[in-house]
């Protein structure tokens, strides 16, 4: 969705350039050709990675060799740097301008990555306006071009439309629920996210549950956990996709870490962060962070404006408990959507015209 809005800039500035490499549907949709599905690097966490490797590692040697011989103008690397940065290494070291939209968390985990980020990137995009500094004194050139879901979701979003396009009344008390798109967060949040739910509803009878979806494998996965788990009595309306929607609708959200944590924040909405994971991944990654928040509304803010509960702190008792100050707290509601709404606009602007710009201003040399 990020480099799709990256190519509709472009596309106006460069009407015959031909985009191509590996993308998703969004990318498609704007005259990009992807040689391997975007699924198949679609994989998280470092033993997942470790498992897939040899695969990930042929894909990225094969477009690595397709790229040497064509000689593109520039090469862009959307997010994923355990992929896209040994790749935009050797690019640049065979002379071909690299990009990197989407600036790899060195601020969230220890800042080695920073001189591989020397060595193969040649202009980077953020987009946060906190990452500028960071890499212009790590001496990367440097872009601030906005988040592009700070334009795609309204300042005043319209809860009453969200619930009746839900078919929910507009009085209806809703906790929308956010266990993780991918396969392995749906694996480890959703029964703590259900188990939570059932605890909020005998503290409020009245309250509406719904999911979003990423998709039907998605949806199968989780009805397979909570039927596991002996949880199907718990009433939730599971939509396909309509993650928009659903935070729109919500008086308050329980989402797993991740940019889904930023859009309801851009939507104004109260939440609590959780994350869980393989427990040898948990332990290995709990000494690298560097800073005390994981969530990124709470980075932007540099303070907990909202809960976060990681790993054996994501229990049922704990997330209900955190949920029902969300829910039942009036005048911290209030100063939440404040400090989002000012968080909303640090986070607007023209994020396709600007990062257009900056990616010319390299394919002129100009970087």
């Amino acid at each position: 969705m990020l480099a799709a809005r990256l190519l509709s800039g472009l596309r106006p500035h460069l009407p015959e350039a031909r985009f191509h490499g590996i993308g998703g549907d969004h990318m498609i949709a704007q005259g990009f050709e992807s040689h391997w599905p975007m699924d198949q690097l679609t994989v998280r966490g470092l033993l997942p990675v470790l498992m897939k490797y040899r695969e990930l590692k042929g894909i990225q040697n094969q477009l690595r060799d397709q790229l040497l011989a064509e000689r593109p103008s520039v090469f862009i690397g959307a997010d994923y740097p355990g992929f896209n940065l040994g790749l935009e290494e050797q690019l640049k070291a065979a002379g071909i301008p690299t990009m990197h939209y989407i600036g790899p968390q060195i601020w969230a985990w220890r800042g080695g990555r920073i001189k591989k980020i020397i060595r193969a990137v040649s202009h980077m995009l953020v987009v946060f306006p906190f990452e500028e500094e960071i890499y212009t004194q790590a001496g990367v050139p440097v872009s601030y071009v906005g988040h592009p879901l700070a334009e795609l979701i309204p300042m005043t979003p319209d809860e009453g439309a969200a619930k009746r396009a839900l078919g929910l009344p507009e009085d209806a008390n809703v906790v929308t629920i956010m266990p993780g798109s991918r396969m392995s967060e749906i694996k480890y949040n959703t029964v703590a996210f259900m188990q939570a739910a059932k605890l909020l509803k005998l503290r409020d009878r009245s309250l509406r549950f719904v999911a979003p979806m990423a998709g039907e494998r998605q949806k199968q996965y989780f009805l397979q956990l909570v039927a596991q788990a002996g949880l199907q009595d718990i009433e939730i309306q599971l939509l396909d996709g309509q993650s928009h929607t659903a935070i729109a609708a919500a008086d308050a959200v329980m989402v797993a870490s991740g940019t889904a944590s930023l859009e309801v924040a851009l939507f104004k909405k109260p939440m609590v962060i959780a994350y869980k994971m393989i427990e040898l991944e948990w332990q290995i990654l709990r000494h690298f962070g560097y800073q005390p928040w994981i969530g990124l509304p709470n980075i932007l803010a540099r303070e907990f404006l909202v809960p976060e509960l990681l790993q054996h702190d994501a229990n049922p008792e704990a997330l209900a408990e955190a949920m029902w100050k969300q829910l039942s707290d009036a005048p911290h509601r209030l100063r939440l959507a404040q400090r989002f709404t000012d968080m909303h606009h640090s986070l607007l602007r023209n994020s396709a015209e600007e990062s257009a710009a900056a990616v010319l201003r390299v394919i002129e040399g100009k970087k």
